[in-house]
């Protein structure tokens, strides 16, 4: 007898949708319904979370996907992450006085990608026009969308300084000069009408793909492209350093961007291959985890136990270490990716988990790379260590100042199949741009000032995003796609899942409901940029035992109430073709459908 959960898992033949809002779910499952395919159905999700998840992700942000085509049929990603613009070099932020990229403002913001990287996944896997996947997100934004508590909280916190530094900002979030309210009526208009002219451009085309490609011409080096470019030559707006700076984002770095499809980094585990970003993004992590995790037998152990949990978190612990010192965009500096998945790296680095807490930060030593060790390490010696915590406010007790990220996963009738992890554009992390209705990404925060590391800042180069959409083959099939937004978190709350799944027998929407934990152990990604060793937070749901007996293994436990941590969301195919979805009902937004 199956036990009880809080939603059921959704079953069916057709399609599955599950996203981190239920307006938006509705809205890829009606894209299938009108016999549009999941990457359809994916544009149109996405571009209606912009409307109804400003704080969560927008037009200006980034976006990383995984995704398998059943007519090409490979697993492959889309990097929408756009690099850093040709201006910004260390020597120039230190010339304004800082040793860290700001987390918000004009100086945090590289080059948008995750329009481009929509619009090529229209063009080359999708069927619909691109009047069809927007116009349900130009009907939100015109007619309204009821406004999310948390989003009337964060423009609520963020009004006096929207009226007094970012007017912008002001114009659009604080219609008639005062905060809306949660569950109010909300529009964007001027994003609405951004949309609809770049649909007019897009039809004076002729046919779908010359549409798409004159939409994208709209954004890079058209009318909002000018926009942005005039705006960025203008203003100089108050940041996250307490002082006031201009951008350095330019037209001519939007009129040389292009998305791009590159292969993913794969490991296998008991039967499954999981597939994730490479090294520009923190996804393998996840792999370095499952590497580790591979020499214990976790079938017998409780997934909610001590045991279970003591082991997931020292293994991530492991490998967040090394995300530390080994990975960046691997154009600009190699990343050791195959040396750092082998299993005689492993099968070393593995006797590291006793059955105590470990407080150190203890990345691997890679042959040739002693160097990089060493400069890498000295620098987060100098960021410092937090006593007070470093998180993404996916955790609902926390500040809605700091920005987050959203995820999609569809699966079609056909069985194709797509993770997707939009994020930046956060309206409280940005001024928006005049004239547009949107806000640009603070993504480049996750550059250091100190020259010679893999995330030195350099131009052209892409930030270690922590955006990370997981697919997962059984047996060579594509099986599983699943993720959450969470920052530094993600690939914390994606792995106890998975392992869950694979040896426990859960089915999705179990695997989501149980109890959720992470560790801010390792440097956070984004400003500024602070750890707490040895520190775990822990749902309280895992009971008073569990929590006990991580303190006796030494363990820092933090405890979470019940329902607080993590947004997962997956959809699976069966080898009969039975489609399968779920979502977490945690902070009560995000939502599967399919039938």
């Amino acid at each position: 007898m199956s036990s009880f959960t809080t939603r059921p898992e959704i079953t069916g033949t057709f399609g599955v949708v599950t996203s981190t809002h239920w307006i938006a779910t509705a809205v890829g499952m009606s894209i299938l319904e009108r016999g549009g395919n999941a990457f359809d159905a994916a544009v149109a999700t996405g571009f209606a979370l912009q409307v109804v998840e400003p704080h969560l992700n927008g037009a200006g942000g980034d976006l990383p996907a995984i995704l398998y085509s059943k007519a090409q049929d490979k697993v492959e990603v889309i990097c929408g992450q756009g690099p850093a613009p040709a201006k910004a070099t260390i020597a120039h932020y230190l010339s304004e006085g800082l040793d860290l990229v700001p987390g918000s403002g004009l100086l945090a913001t590289v080059i948008p990608g995750a329009f481009d990287a929509w619009m090529l996944m229209l063009r080359d896997y999708g069927t619909l026009s691109l009047r069809e996947v927007l116009e349900p997100a130009v009907y939100y934004a015109e007619q309204g969308h009821p406004l999310l508590p948390r989003v009337a909280e964060t423009i609520a916190e963020m009004a006096d300084f929207f009226q007094e530094e970012w007017p912008t900002s002001a114009a659009t979030w604080l219609p008639g000069g005062a905060a809306p309210a949660a569950g109010s009526l909300f529009r964007n208009p001027v994003l609405a009408e951004t949309w609809k002219r770049v649909i007019r451009e897009a039809e004076g085309a002729a046919g779908r793909e010359a549409g798409i490609e004159r939409a994208r011409e709209a954004f890079y080096r058209g009318f909002i492209a000018e926009e942005i470019d005039a705006f960025f030559r203008s203003a100089e707006v108050m940041d996250a350093s307490d002082s006031r700076h201009k951008g350095v984002l330019t037209g001519d770095d939007l009129a040389g961007y292009r998305a791009h499809v590159e292969a993913p980094l794969a490991f296998d585990y008991h039967g499954w291959t999981v597939a994730k970003t490479g090294p520009w993004g923190q996804g393998p992590v996840l792999l370095q985890s499952l590497a580790l995790l591979k020499g214990f037998d976790l079938t017998g152990v409780d997934p909610s136990g001590p045991e279970f949990i003591h082991l997931v978190v020292e293994a991530m612990k492991l490998a967040y270490a090394d995300r530390e010192i080994y990975y960046g965009d691997p154009k600009f500096s190699p990343v050791p990716m195959e040396h750092l998945l082998s299993a005689a790296y492993n099968d070393a680095r593995r006797s590291l988990i006793t059955e105590r807490a470990s407080y150190d930060l203890r990345p691997g030593t890679v042959p040739g790379y002693e160097d990089q060790l060493a400069r890498s390490t000295a620098v987060i010696e100098a960021a410092g260590i937090s006593a007070t915590g470093v998180y993404e406010p996916t955790m609902a007790h926390l500040s809605e100042k700091r920005g987050d990220t959203v995820h999609l996963d569809i699966i079609d009738r056909w069985g194709n199949m797509i993770s997707a992890t939009p994020s930046g554009g956060w309206l409280q992390s940005s001024p928006t741009a005049p004239g547009l209705g949107f806000q640009l990404n603070s993504r480049a925060q996750m550059f250091w000032l100190t020259e010679g590391l893999p995330s030195s800042l350099a131009p052209g180069k892409r930030p270690r995003t922590t955006l990370t959409p997981s697919l997962a083959l059984f047996e060579g099939r594509p099986t599983l796609a699943f993720g959450t937004p969470g920052g530094d978190q993600q690939d914390q709350w994606q792995l106890p899942f998975f392992l869950r799944l694979v040896h426990h027998g859960l089915n999705l929407q179990e695997a989501i409901d149980l109890p959720l934990f992470h560790t801010t152990h390792s440097p956070a990604s984004f400003y500024p940029r602070q750890r707490q060793p040895g520190h775990i937070m822990v749902e309280r749901s895992v009971g008073p035992a569990t929590l006990c007996e991580l303190r006796k293994r030494g363990h820092e436990v933090e405890e979470a109430e019940e329902w607080q941590i993590g947004r997962l969301t997956a959809a699976k195919r069966e080898a009969n073709g039975l489609l399968k979805a779920a979502a977490t009902p945690r902070l009560m937004q995000a939502y599967a459908a399919g039938r």
